[in-house]
């Protein structure tokens, strides 16, 4: 009895994954888009104010600076610019 238990509390457990599969495929592109979108968001904000765009929590986002600089890079060829836009901050 506790093997059939066992066994059927493994299947649910399948299926209940296939189905969150299912559901949340069609929406998966969109919520990554708009992850994409909040991180470029941040990522304006953390290194706005070394391109000249006033930021009243630069206090803040100077310590997250060395976190995000691996992506960075990314980030300014995906906002349109092929070089880096900061004169002291070579990534390429």
């Amino acid at each position: 009895m506790k093997e059939t238990f066992s066994q059927l509390k493994y299947w649910y457990r399948r299926v209940s994954v296939a189905g969150a599969e299912y559901y949340n495929a069609p929406y998966r592109a969109a919520v990554a888009r708009a992850k994409r979108d909040e991180d470029d968001l941040f990522m304006l904000l953390v290194f706005g104010e070394m391109m000249g765009i006033p930021n009243p929590a630069s206090w803040y986002t100077l310590e997250l600076q060395p976190l995000l600089l691996e992506r960075f890079h990314d980030w300014h060829q995906r906002m349109g610019m092929e070089r880096s836009p900061l004169d002291n901050m070579r990534c390429c």
